[in-house]
């Protein structure tokens, strides 16, 4: 999964004017917001946790942070009511893809969906028909680069170690990022394992990882991650997950 960091990178290069920052914080604020219905206390909330670190690794503004969090817990009377929603569908090629959505509009959400599934030469799939292709884990990385393409201090050996020792699963080294997986249960563990030595990690999330992935040429490939573009890019999707193959040579020609 080394394509996994590398292409996350170039996408937030490619987002960075203000129309696109401005989709991702709405997206994020909806991700604390249900996040916060466990409780506004980070330290006793670690799904809030999560979703506020990935906010401010995004430079979300911390008065947007704060506002979604007290929607959340249901301190602000105008605050949407969102649920999560995961669907599934299949790319060109056989690829297949899950949409993790936070939606106030069931049906609004499923109608934009199908329709950009269909312009990209997708379709949607019934739950189930293809979830069962990958598992969920924990997900921490430290990227070796900022978006400017400033080296950051990364200590792969101190990061393997540490990691490792608080109950990783796997340790990935690249020249862009060291990436560490984990059991789902494990990731609150591991990650602060890491803070606690003073190691601060670019993102920790819980992803959907493929159980295997299908190799594509750069062509074909590229169909793919426009579709996962155009899907990820529709204000209700919170996240999406495929299982083509992104490999070192399929990025460098896409970027």
């Amino acid at each position: 999964m080394s394509g996994h960091s590398k292409w996350a990178t170039i996408k937030r290069k490619k987002g960075a004017n203000d129309a696109a920052r401005g989709r991702v914080f709405t997206k994020l604020a909806r991700e604390v917001q249900v996040a916060a219905r466990g409780g506004a206390d980070l330290n006793s909330n670690f799904a809030l946790r999560l979703a506020v670190d990935k906010a401010k690794a995004e430079n979300m503004p911390k008065d947007n942070i704060e506002r979604a969090i007290r929607r959340g817990a249901g301190l602000e009377k105008d605050a949407a009511e969102f649920e999560n929603i995961r669907y599934e569908g299949y790319g060109p090629n056989g690829i297949a893809i899950l949409a993790d959505c936070l939606t106030d509009n069931r049906n609004r959400t499923i109608s934009e969906l199908r329709r950009v599934f269909g312009r990209g030469g997708g379709s949607l799939g019934e739950p189930g028909s293809v979830a069962w292709q990958f598992s969920e884990r924990g997900y921490i990385v430290f990227e070796r680069f900022d978006d400017n393409g400033n080296a950051r201090k990364v200590d792969p050996e101190t990061i393997f170690m540490l990691a490792l020792d608080a109950g990783a699963q796997d340790v990935v080294e690249s020249e862009e990022s060291v990436e560490i997986y984990t059991e789902r249960a494990e990731l609150a563990q591991v990650s602060q394992a890491l803070i606690e030595n003073g190691l601060i990690p670019s993102r920790s999330e819980l992803i959907m990882q493929p159980n295997t992935t299908l190799a594509l040429g750069a062509e074909d490939a590229g169909q793919v991650l426009e579709l996962v573009d155009a899907i990820d890019e529709l204000d209700d999707v919170n996240q999406v997950y495929h299982n083509l193959e992104l490999t070192d040579e399929v990025v460098a020609q896409l970027a």
